[in-house]
């Protein structure tokens, strides 16, 4: 028989097309709900507009769909409560800081999130502080490029909600 901590395993595996880590750990799933043989996940978009929100979903229903014991999944996209940065793993933020890409700090660090005016945001690669923001605009709505003085490698930045 199958359980939610079954259904938790394969959303775990289940990957952000766009990001080197899974749905889980950028903080999407917001609810399993197994009844009998059907499973119904709630997930919230990191944003409204997001391309990639189709290949979740298909994902979503095609790997969970293949356990034992589930005969349908759907998937209901939640738009409440938002998506935020905050809701990203810690396991996540260490891949996306391997990948390039860094994150606002989250409340639960005990640090506060500073609006990007200086250079604020600090290298993947080296640490530095020294960077800047080369466009405000990235591959997808919520990241923007910024560049390091000190290294002089390009990173992305995840956005945090305005």
């Amino acid at each position: 028989m199958v359980s939610i901590a079954d259904i938790d395993g394969v959303l775990d595996g289940v990957p952000d097309p766009e990001l080197p880590i899974s749905i889980v750990e950028l903080g999407m799933v917001i609810g399993v709900e197994l009844q009998g043989s059907e499973a119904n996940i709630r997930l919230v978009p990191t944003y409204t507009g997001c391309p990639a929100l189709p290949m979740i979903e298909k994902d979503v229903r095609e790997q969970v769909g293949q356990l034992d014991g589930i005969d349908s999944c759907t998937v209901q996209w939640c738009f409440e409560p938002a998506w935020t940065p905050d809701r990203i793993s810690p396991g996540g933020r260490a891949k996306l800081s391997a990948h390039g890409v860094t994150t606002p700090a989250c409340a639960c660090s005990g640090q506060t999130t500073v609006i990007l005016r200086t250079s604020a945001i600090g290298c993947p690669y080296c640490g530095s502080f020294n960077t800047r923001v080369d466009s405000p605009y990235g591959p997808t709505r919520c990241r923007a490029i910024h560049f390091c003085e000190a290294c002089r490698n390009q990173f992305e930045h995840m956005k945090p909600r305005s």
